[in-house]
């Protein structure tokens, strides 16, 4: 991930309202691909031939909403690779990344979940 040095918006808006400003678009954009590459990372090069299509979204989602979305298919692959426990694990450090995002994209709690 590249840092950035803050923008005067941000700086502006921490220094008035005593919290840190929204990420500047870089930023976001940073964490998405950061978000991206975790995605593929956890599929691997095996997961990817095994499932080519939910690799191809992901490598072609134009934002981290898409990629949130794609989540669920990430997951379902994972599961047929390694197990529910080790996707369960992966796809834990996964949705955690996209708290660092504005909008803080996050899971609804699952009467399912243990």
């Amino acid at each position: 991930m590249r840092v950035t040095q803050p923008n005067l918006r941000s700086s502006l808006f921490q220094l008035l309202t005593g919290q840190p400003g929204p990420p500047a678009k870089e930023e976001v954009d940073d964490l998405t691909e950061d978000i991206r590459q975790a995605m593929l990372d956890s599929l691997g090069r095996a997961g990817a031939a095994h499932f080519p299509g939910i690799a191809r979204r992901i490598h072609g989602a134009l934002d981290a909403d898409t990629l949130w979305y794609l989540r669920s298919g990430l997951m379902a692959a994972l599961c047929a690779i390694s197990g529910e426990r080790t996707a369960r694990a992966d796809m834990a450090r996964i949705s955690l990344m996209f708290r660092r995002l504005p909008g803080n994209l996050s899971s609804r709690p699952s009467p399912l979940s243990p």
